[in-house]
């Protein structure tokens, strides 16, 4: 898949203000710092689109943004920032459960995960709660330039060994750097492959 256009349409606080119809959503979603719209940039070859900042937990509404008018790209709050403070983290984490249980339109959850570090208990317990709710998901392995390809390779191996602890059949899963482009092809091939497989679905 190319993508030739990438739109912004719209932010809230709330799920049920997402937009009407029935595109396909492909949510991101990850702790604070994961290098979320960094990636979104990447993928979308564009910048600008999702606000990248040094200071962590930046993403507080559900954003919506429009891709090749067929589908849509939707950047989600990061999870576990601290600092947000008790009541903050509390209605983020409505909004998410909201959003990630309730919408019906939402395909695949794309869940962010820092590749240069141990497996994070915050990231278990979340990868955990989607395989108990039944929730359509891959995980993304983020920062891959920042360390050795063997390293990457070996932390990503130690990481699926760990969800191979309580999972019989592991999620899809990709490895990417928004610095070279590492796994934006096979991302968005992901993505083009699901978006087909709906098309053939609605038309039997």
């Amino acid at each position: 898949m190319e993508i030739t256009s990438a739109e912004f349409v719209i932010s809230n606080s709330r799920a049920d203000m997402c937009p009407k119809g029935n595109l396909p959503e492909y949510a991101f979603i990850g702790r604070s710092n994961v290098g979320k719209s960094s990636l979104i940039n990447m993928l979308t070859k564009n910048p600008k689109l999702a606000m990248t900042s040094s200071t962590p937990g930046k993403t507080l509404l559900i954003n919506h943004f429009l891709i090749n008018k067929e589908w849509y790209l939707v950047d989600l709050p990061g999870y576990g920032y601290a600092q947000r403070g008790k009541k903050m983290m509390e209605k983020i984490q409505k909004l998410i459960e909201y959003y990630v249980l309730e919408r019906e339109q939402m395909t695949c959850l794309f869940v962010l995960v820092d590749s240069r570090l141990e497996p994070q208990k915050i990231d278990l317990e979340f990868i955990q709660w989607l395989g108990e709710n039944g929730i359509p998901f891959a995980i993304i392995f983020t920062k891959a330039d920042k360390q050795s390809a063997g390293k990457t390779k070996m932390n990503v191996a130690h990481y699926l060994d760990r969800l191979k602890e309580e999972w019989e059949e592991l999620p899809p899963y990709f490895i990417s750097s928004s610095e070279n482009r590492t796994g934006r092809k096979e991302i968005l091939d992901y993505i083009d492959s699901v978006n087909r497989q709906l098309k053939e679905a609605a038309t039997v």
